[in-house]
């Protein structure tokens, strides 16, 4: 029987009352996604002051998010938040939940959970918009509706995702996705029907001579005059479960 929760350096996540449980692709897109960009041109990011979290489930990447952007000294347990992060979801048990963890963690000021779809979600334009979308579009459903919910795009298609988020999004803001990889070409079609284009764009191997499986881009409505560059990077190496480039990026979370 899996744990009911998931201990992190700063936080614990609970996540027995949702579908989806804290696994490596929150964890990839909490601890990768990019800042948005700079309105003062001698600096190349800002920290974020509004921030959403779509589909925010046990409240995972909302609460990695807020230990990156807030100001917090975390020895001394003095938060001083300097960003308000929006987490919505459309599981009432999730949102539930992700409330509970945000009321545990040294954010609590800054994390807010909210019953909502997207589609319904009206707010102040964000800096930075992160998702962990559902997406699988035609494989088999499990039987259990909570789950299938929160893996399939019947409730929250690419387009509306893409759509929404564009329409949420600042001038200079970032939204930042983890999706299949088999995926890019489409939400890059879709992306810039919106006129959001890509700025960082990152294959996922699980390791070394294996196919890259997970996506992580990036876009902003920036258009810029040059082919954003693809990195590759693997969670695992030849003879570690975790290789050195994912043990750098998530050195700040896992105990």
């Amino acid at each position: 029987m899996s744990s009911p929760n998931f201990r992190f350096k700063h936080f614990t996540v609970w996540h027995d009352r949702c579908a989806m449980k804290v696994g490596t692709d929150g964890v990839l897109l909490g601890a990768w996604c990019p800042l948005p960009i700079a309105k003062n041109q001698s600096s190349r990011a800002n920290h974020p002051h509004r921030v959403l979290d779509i589909g925010t489930g046990s409240g995972l990447i909302a609460l990695m998010l807020a230990q990156r952007f807030s100001s917090t000294s975390l020895i001394a347990n003095t938060p001083s938040p300097i960003a308000h992060i929006d987490a919505i979801d459309i599981d009432a048990n999730a949102v539930a939940q992700a409330q509970d963890n945000f009321a545990l963690s040294p954010w609590r000021e800054s994390l807010h959970a909210h019953y909502s779809t997207l589609q319904d979600w009206q707010a102040e334009e964000y800096d930075l918009i992160v998702s962990n979308p559902p997406y699988f579009q035609a494989s088999l459903k499990n039987p259990n509706l909570q789950r299938t919910t929160a893996r399939h795009t019947d409730s929250l298609s690419y387009e509306e995702l893409i759509a929404h988020a564009a329409r949420l999004l600042n001038d200079r803001g970032v939204l930042a996705l983890i999706l299949p990889i088999e995926a890019e070409s489409e939400i890059r079609i879709v992306a810039e029907r919106n006129e959001l284009y890509p700025s960082y764009i990152t294959h996922i191997h699980s390791k070394p001579n294996k196919p890259a499986k997970r996506l992580l881009i990036a876009f902003t409505h920036q258009k810029s005059s040059e082919e954003t560059a693809t990195r590759t990077f693997y969670i695992e190496s030849e003879s570690a479960p975790r290789s050195q480039e994912y043990q750098d990026l998530t050195r700040d979370f896992y105990l």
